[in-house]
C-alpha cells in the first residue's frame, strides 16, 4: 500500500508568494564551521566543518498537526535529499517548538511521532535531524544567529504574536516553521527562503547555483 505521506508533486501547503529567494550579504564574516550541533538522539556532537566541501540547507524544522496543509514538508526534505544529495546537497533539520508550539515534544518523542502519527506511515527522515532548540531570541543557537545575520530578512513582518514564543523579535528573525537557508561548499550563506517557498522553486534555485558553481570551476 501507499504511503499516506505525499511527495514533492503533491504538497498543497506552497504558494506563489514570495517565491524568490534573499541573496545573502557578500561581506559575511566566518563560515557555519564555526558550530555544531548535538544529534537529536543526543549521541554525537557534529561540527559543522564536517560538511565541508558540501551545499548545506538549514531548515527549522516542526511537526504539523494532522488537519495542518503543511504535512507532507517532511516527505518532500526527504525528497529533495534523495534527488540532489549525490550532488552534494545535505539537508540537515532543526526542531524548533517557537512557532504555534508546533513542536511540543521531547527529543526522544520527535522520531516516533514522525513514524506513527504525522505523518506517520512508517515515516523516517533521511537527512540529519538536530536536538530541538531555539532559533530566535534570547537563547537562539548560535548557528541561527550567523546565518540569520548573514541574509536579508525574507519578509518584514510577523505572523499573530500570539503564536510566537521568544523575546525579543527582531527584523531578521526567522518567520515561521521551513524557513531555509542554502550554505555554499566554502561554509558561507547564500541564499535564505520564505517559509511557504514551493519546494520545486527551492530545488531548483539550487539546481540553478550548482550549475553556477560548476561553471565557474571548469573556467
Amino acid at each position: 500500500s501507499q504511503p499516506p505521506w505525499p511527495g514533492v508533486h503533491m504538497c498543497a501547503h506552497a504558494c506563489a508568494c514570495r517565491s524568490q529567494p534573499v541573496k545573502c550579504y557578500g561581506s559575511v564574516q566566518g563560515t557555519i564551521y564555526d558550530y555544531g550541533a548535538l544529534t537529536i538522539d543526543g549521541d554525537e556532537y557534529v561540527p559543522f566543518r564536517n560538511y565541508a566541501g558540501k551545499m548545506v540547507l538549514f531548515v527549522n524544522v516542526a511537526s504539523p498537526l494532522l488537519t495542518d496543509p503543511w504535512l507532507c514538508l517532511h516527505a518532500e526534505l526527504n525528497a529533495l535529499q534523495n534527488e540532489l544529495g549525490p550532488y552534494g546537497l545535505v539537508v540537515l533539520g532543526f526542531p524548533s517548538n517557537q512557532f504555534g508550539k508546533q513542536e511540543p515534544g521531547q527529543n526522544s518523542e520527535i522520531l516516533p511521532a514522525l513514524k506513527y502519527v504525522r505523518p506517520g506511515g512508517g515515516f523516517v527522515p533521511n537527512f540529519q535531524l538536530f536536538q530541538k532548540g531555539d532559533v530566535n531570541g534570547a537563547k537562539e543557537q548560535k548557528v541561527y544567529t550567523f546565518l540569520k545575520n548573514a541574509c536579508p530578512p525574507v519578509a518584514e513582518e510577523f505572523g499573530n504574536p500570539k503564536n510566537l514564543f521568544w523575546e525579543p523579535l527582531r527584523n531578521h528573525d526567522i518567520k515561521w516553521n521551513f524557513e531555509k537557508f542554502l550554505v555554499g561548499p566554502d561554509g558561507v550563506p547564500v541564499m535564505r527562503w520564505y517559509h511557504r517557498a514551493n519546494i520545486a522553486v527551492v530545488k531548483n534555485d539550487i539546481i540553478a547555483y550548482m550549475r553556477q558553481q560548476q561553471q565557474e570551476q571548469d573556467q
